[in-house]
């Protein structure tokens, strides 16, 4: 037995915007892999401090892939199950954001980006190497990063808004859309 109604609305909404993500989810990956081969020319991981953001990258698309595909096919399936498992690994998501926020304003002073300023990079390029410009630009990455978030800061602030709130509406309606699939399965 079907979802009717409003519920059906919302389980077209919750597929749709996971499928969407499942898709960035997929683009990141491939991103991800495309930057660890052209920083190495190889997908291999000689060096792990080299290879942190392709690392991240894939790391996030995998999680965002793989959260995304529970929520796609249980809204498509109306399994009751599946839309559990999303909304649960999304909440984890959500918190895990919050706990990164409140970190990150901790020890928002105590961040340093030494080797990923060097213009070759390997393993400890930028010890004592640091106003050398032949070896590392001499205008760092925590600063250009810095000056960029402080420029752009009320779109970063919008960014977060808008994705936390899709986030809780993600939540939200596969709650819904589970004690929709429950009910049904009690009348049965």
């Amino acid at each position: 037995m079907a979802v009717e109604g409003g519920m059906k609305c919302v389980k077209y909404l919750l597929f749709f915007f996971n499928f969407i993500f499942w898709l960035c989810g997929f683009a990141l990956i491939i991103v991800g892999v495309m930057v660890q081969v052209s920083l190495h020319k190889t997908f291999m991981i000689h060096d792990a401090t080299a290879s942190a953001a392709p690392i991240v990258i894939i790391t996030v698309g995998v999680l965002i892939f793989f959260i995304a595909f529970f929520g796609c096919c249980g809204a498509w399936k109306e399994n009751h199950c599946m839309i559990t498992t999303f909304a649960v690994l999304l909440s984890l998501i959500i918190v895990a954001e919050i706990a990164a926020a409140i970190l990150g304003y901790v020890f928002r002073n105590k961040v340093s980006v030494d080797y990923s300023c060097c213009k070759i990079v390997t393993t400890n390029c930028g010890k004592n190497a640091m106003t050398d410009a032949s070896k590392v630009y001499q205008k760092g990455c925590h600063d250009v990063v810095e000056t960029f978030v402080r420029n752009n800061i009320q779109w970063v602030i919008v960014a977060a808004i808008v994705i936390a709130i899709l986030q809780v509406m993600g939540v939200v309606f596969a709650c819904l859309l589970m004690r929709s699939i429950r009910s049904e399965y009690e009348v049965m």
